[in-house]
Parts: C-alpha cells; sequence; structure tokens
C-alpha cells in the first residue's frame, strides 16, 4: 500500500471508533452475571460434580471475554470518564494478573512496533531471523525456544501471567510496578481461602482449571495472531503501521460462539488497524470495508494450531515464518 491509501484506510475506520455507551456496559454487566452464575454453580455445595465441571470450563471462557472487555478499557474504547469502571477494570487486572501498569506499557508498546523485528519482543513473544537465531548461544536459543514452546503457551497462566505480567515486572521496576505485587498477593489469597473454607475440590474447579483455561486461551491468541504461516516481519526502516495491522495480524476465523467467548479478538487486523473501535463494533467495520475482508486468515482448527506452533524464526530470504525442520536445511 502506498501511504496515501494507508491513511485513507485509517481514516475509513475511524467513524467507527466511537462507543455505544449503552452497549458497553451491557456488555460489562451481562458478561460478569453469566461469570457470577458459573461461579455459583461451581461452588454451590450440592451441584452435581459433572455441572461444576461444566461450569468450570465456562467460566474459564468467560474469564477470557471479560479480559477482552478490560482490555478495551484500557485502550480507552469504551467506559470512559465513569469513576465506577476505572474500579472495576482495575480490580479485574489485579485479578486476571495483568495489573493496569505492566498490561498498559506492554501492551501500547506492542501496538507501536508490532512485526516490526527486534523490538517487538515487549508485550509479545519474541521473533528474530534465522540469520540471528543460529548465532545465538546455546543458553540464548534456549531461552528463545522456551519463550515460544506450545507447553509455555498452554500454560500461560504460569509463564505468561505469574511470572511474566507480574513476578518479572515487580522485579525489574518495584517502584512502576508494585501492582504487579499487589495482583500476586490477591490471589494466593483467594486460592489459599477458596481451598481452606470451599475445598479442594472448589480450589481446583474454581481456581486453578478457570485459569488455566482463560489464560492459556489468552496466551495462544496473543501468540497465533502475530505467528501464523503467512505473517511478515519487517525491520525499523521497511516498517509501516497499517502493514504491521494487515500483513502481520491475523483474522481468526471462528464460529460465533468462540466469537462471543473470545469477545470478536478474532477481527485482530481491525483491531491494530484502529485500538479505538470498541469490540463490539468490529464485525461491523469487517462488513463495512471490503479491504479488511481479504485479511490473512488462522483458526483455531487442530491442524492450523500445529502449524502455528512449529514456527520458530523468520526467513528474510523465503520471506516468511520457518520451523527447525525448515532451519535444518
Amino acid at each position: 500500500m502506498n501511504m496515501r491509501s494507508e491513511k485513507d484506510l485509517i481514516l475509513a475506520t475511524k467513524p467507527f471508533a466511537k462507543e455505544i455507551r449503552w452497549k458497553s456496559w451491557w456488555h460489562l454487566f451481562s458478561t460478569g452475571i453469566v461469570l457470577g452464575a458459573m461461579y455459583f454453580g461451581i461452588f454451590w455445595p450440592t451441584t452435581p460434580l459433572w455441572l461444576r465441571v461444566t461450569c468450570s470450563i465456562l467460566a474459564g471462557l468467560t474469564i477470557a471475554r471479560m479480559f477482552i472487555i478490560y482490555h478495551d478499557h484500557q485502550h480507552k474504547a469504551i467506559l470512559q470518564n465513569s469513576k465506577f469502571a476505572d474500579a472495576v477494570m482495575t480490580l479485574w487486572g489485579l485479578f486476571i494478573l495483568a495489573p493496569t501498569s505492566i498490561w498498559q506499557r506492554s501492551h501500547d508498546h506492542h501496538h507501536k512496533h508490532n512485526s516490526k523485528l527486534y523490538t517487538s519482543s515487549i508485550g509479545s513473544y519474541p521473533i528474530v531471523t534465522k540469520e540471528k537465531y543460529m548465532a545465538m548461544s546455546r543458553g540464548e536459543k534456549a531461552v528463545y525456544n522456551f519463550t515460544r514452546h506450545p507447553l509455555t503457551i498452554a500454560f500461560g497462566y504460569l509463564f505468561v501471567f505469574i511470572y511474566g505480567m507480574c513476578v518479572r515486572s515487580f522485579m525489574n521496576n518495584r517502584d512502576k510496578h508494585w501492582d504487579s505485587l499487589l495482583a500476586l498477593i490477591l490471589h494466593v489469597v483467594m486460592g489459599v481461602g477458596i481451598a481452606v473454607f470451599l475445598g479442594w475440590t472448589s480450589f481446583w474447579l474454581g481456581f486453578i482449571l478457570p485459569a488455566l483455561i482463560a489464560l492459556g486461551l489468552g496466551a495462544y491468541l496473543f501468540y497465533a495472531q502475530h505467528n501464523f504461516p503467512t505473517a511478515t516481519f519487517a525491520d525499523k526502516d521497511g516498517w509501516s503501521y497499517v502493514n504491521a495491522a494487515l500483513g502481520s495480524s491475523s483474522y481468526m476465523r471462528m464460529n460465533p460462539v468462540m466469537h462471543w467467548f473470545t469477545g470478536n479478538i478474532g477481527y485482530h487486523h481491525i483491531h491494530h488497524l484502529n485500538a479505538r473501535i470498541p469490540f463490539y463494533r468490529l464485525p461491523e467495520v469487517y462488513a463495512a470495508i471490503p479491504e479488511l475482508q481479504a485479511a490473512k486468515t488462522t483458526s483455531l482448527m487442530p491442524g492450523e494450531i500445529i502449524r502455528c506452533l512449529r514456527l520458530k524464526v523468520w526467513d528474510p530470504d523465503l520471506g516468511r515464518m520457518i520451523g527447525k525442520r525448515e532451519m535444518a536445511l
């Protein structure tokens, strides 16, 4: 795209970058009610075990949706100038182990540097070129591979949120990220409280499993929406904001139920084009602007997940991400 068409495309999204206030409140409260109902089903002592397990899984998925609402609030796309919403979202950030200080800093950096080689790893998964990877020491390769390993992503609860968002941020800057320590303390207190007062079944189904599902799903979505077979990356001189949004951010095909649970984050290319568009308006933008319907796609189908997880480094000669087998050729 030339600069004129990039500007025009961004301008075309601006009419949608306005929240419909009642819808924002509706999505917040209705999601909260659904989540509350799931926790009621988990913790009510006479609930059958099969139903408690079902409620636990649905709670995890609903937490993922509430995370997107929090994410949009932090982008100033919804519910601004409301002290009540600010308080709710601050508490939610602590609950979800993504306190506002580190989330805003890392996620804002991600949006400004998405797909830019060497500077995009803050708030994102690291990506290096094949040449740089081959020049790494054994220890550097081990850290790089661990960060991008499928199990590290699947257990995003431990590695991305507890360690990355909370422990690491607090250790790096205790004054700026004191709320990361607060999130950890509250998390431990909640877990201990549930185990002591409600029992171990409630601990596993009401505390651990929902967190594993929500934060594992969140970690994978964040990975796959920028690490998919047709994603492109550029150095500083060859980078542009619109090309990063459309060339390095995917449209993830999902059924309507998963679009609901993931807060339409599958329309990720549109979100990166204009982060001020509320999540509930993203399908509207997709339908209104034909250029956005030609997005690079991925999905949650098993084969597509495997293809995404196999990708390791950027090969500038091939112009695409490659895996370990291709690196060995």
